[in-house]
């Protein structure tokens, strides 16, 4: 079956064929058009090196760390680490451990030489069936659609935000291989709208569900299940999303349609509108729905399954112990790098579905992991979890706790998410691997889509455009299928308004996609506060073996000014670009 690392590997061996120079001097290894662009393989190729800088783990693009730990989510304990540096408030435009600017232009430029010289007479992909050979090429083009519109998100979702002057922009779009003349008129670099690159990833998006197959599946070599980990119709559909819901959120509206008074405050000025592009928003999520199926929630045997979770719409996979290494318990010999915060587990609910501060909850101070949200044990480890035989001691003096080796996890806890928990995968004399996945898009998501869009668009009962499911009975099947056991809680809220409904999608969200990189863009996105202090629990064994729980500080966040919302350009951009226009504050 085609992964996608299998895809980066291809994607490195052709680079290298393509630029390695020869050990002798008197030959000359200078590949001319004919052979980058006349065989099948070194065309794609260039396709393929834009598969290849995806990130592998769900940790590579940030260095190791989840982005959650720039969040109140979780801390990282690598002090040194871009997340952290970002987290304690240290963004700036030359130190931006989120933004991936130049390697999205040379995906670009992979994509776009593909484009104007991989769909021609010059090469051929099958040279025994005409057919076949169509199909391929069809195949491919939807797929460089598809990716040019994946590195436009990852450029927007980085760097989009409001100017000064309160017009909301994105990045500069690129159609097509930049000429040296062009390069060299750096006065003609500007940004486009955010409008202007939400419609032009849209429109790749359209393109590419019209090249794509709805998914790989039987036996033909181009649209087979062994192409699975390219892109397919599923995956586009999810993508627009995705697209659509960051093109309608608060940040990302020009003055004219929402202004930003202060941290966490933001007023619709022009409610039609608004509201507009989250019906838009609604209906592709509709759309994608009625495409793709109902999802499955996550389960604990995801995490290594050697199949491809049902839940998962695009995704690679890696073979290595990366994700323990960093994450494990010092004893275990992992650095125990990711702690998740109380914050986070304070927001799990108990299994009955009410928060821990409803009195009907159920919740005990004094044993405070018993009977909680299922979705709490998928995605952190706390004093008393199970682990390789063994149970987590973080208790103050405890073998995982802080005051027996100072790296210990930060907060009392230790995340669960994605990892492989199994005796001996961390055993030096004999260490093994296990499989693990990324998932770049899953199914769940695509729900929380509609029901965030379905409430700000028609309100927690409403329906309209098309929608067959209201935000209330989307985000009661997520918990039920989490193994909430009742949603009075639910109905609840929805009585209470649009506005209270959308805190508890936002919390869904927390919940759902904690580990995933999501939580730093949505907080975002909603002009929620940036500034909430990061806080664990201290733990004491008493004499009677009785355990005491005491909130800590850990980490300010000190993200204090409105231009937090927003990424500052790189400076190397701003430097030999003058027009050129960065964000508020920056």
């Amino acid at each position: 079956m085609m992964k996608n690392n299998y895809i980066k590997f291809l994607a490195l061996v052709l680079t290298t064929l393509s630029i390695s120079c020869s050990l002798e001097p008197e030959i000359d290894n200078t590949f001319n058009e004919d052979f980058a662009f006349g065989l099948p393989e070194n065309t794609e190729g260039f396709l393929l090196n834009a598969y290849g800088n995806l990130p592998n783990t769900i940790i590579d693009g940030y260095g190791g760390d989840f982005l959650d730990a720039a969040t109140d989510n979780a801390v990282t304990n690598n002090y040194g680490s871009g997340i952290y540096r970002l987290g304690a408030g240290g963004l700036t435009p030359s130190n931006n451990p989120i933004g991936d600017w130049s390697n999205a232009y040379n995906q670009f430029r992979n994509i776009h030489i593909f484009l104007e010289n991989g769909l021609g007479d010059n090469v051929i992909y099958d040279l025994t069936s005409e057919s076949e050979d169509q199909l391929k090429r069809k195949n491919l083009k939807g797929e460089a659609f598809y990716l040019r519109a994946w590195w436009g998100f990852q450029l927007l979702q980085a760097y989009g935000g409001k100017t000064a002057d309160g017009t909301a922009m994105g990045y500069p779009i690129v159609l097509s291989t930049i000429s040296n003349e062009e390069a060299q008129d750096l006065e003609s670099v500007t940004r486009n709208s955010y409008e202007e690159c939400v419609a032009q990833i849209v429109k790749d998006l359209d393109s590419a569900i019209v090249n794509l197959p709805l998914r790989y599946t039987g036996n033909n070599p181009t649209t087979g299940i062994t192409n699975v980990g390219r892109a397919d119709q599923q995956a586009a559909m999810a993508l627009k999303s995705r697209v659509s819901i960051y093109a309608a959120s608060p940040a990302y509206q020009p003055d004219n349609i929402v202004a930003i008074s202060a941290m966490g405050q933001f007023s619709v000025v022009n409610q039609t509108a608004y509201i507009n592009k989250w019906r838009i928003a609604a209906m592709y999520s509709q759309a994608a729905i009625s495409q793709i199926g109902t999802f499955t929630s996550l389960r604990e045997s995801d995490f290594a399954s050697n199949d491809t979770p049902s839940e998962f719409i695009w995704r690679s996979f890696f073979t290595n112990s990366s994700l323990e290494n960093n994450n494990y318990p010092i004893a275990e010999f992992g650095t125990a790098r990711t702690s998740p915060s109380q914050n986070l587990v304070d927001a799990f609910y108990t299994q009955n579905g009410y928060p821990i501060t409803d009195a009907r909850s159920g919740y005990d101070p004094a044993n405070p992991y018993a009977n909680r949200d299922p979705r709490l044990y998928l995605n952190v480890l706390y004093n008393g979890s199970s682990f390789n035989n063994r149970t987590l001691e973080i208790y103050d003096g405890g073998l995982d706790s802080r005051s027996l080796y100072q790296d210990n996890t930060r907060t009392g806890y230790y995340v669960r998410k994605w990892l492989s928990l199994q005796p001996g995968l961390k055993d030096v004399t004999n260490p093994s691997s296990s499989r693990h996945y990324n998932p770049y898009l899953r199914k769940t998501e695509l729900f929380l889509n509609l029901a965030e869009a379905a409430n700000e668009a028609y309100g927690p009962e409403g329906l309209g455009d098309g929608v067959t499911q209201t935000a209330v009975s989307i985000i009661k099947s997520i918990r039920t299928k989490a193994g909430i056991s009742d949603n009075t809680y639910v109905d609840e809220v929805a009585a209470l308004g649009k506005e209270a409904f959308r805190a508890l999608i936002l919390n869904e969200r927390r919940l759902e996609l904690a580990f995933e990189n999501h939580r730093y863009f949505d907080i975002r996105r909603w002009v929620l506060p940036l500034n909430e202090t990061v806080r664990g629990v201290k733990i004491t064994k008493n004499a009677d073996d009785s355990l005491t729980y005491e909130e800590v500080l850990v980490e300010e966040r000190k993200f204090t000014d409105i231009k937090y919302y927003y990424s500052p350009l790189p400076y190397s951009e701003l430097a030999k670009s003058p027009n050129l226009v960065n964000n508020i504050g920056w």
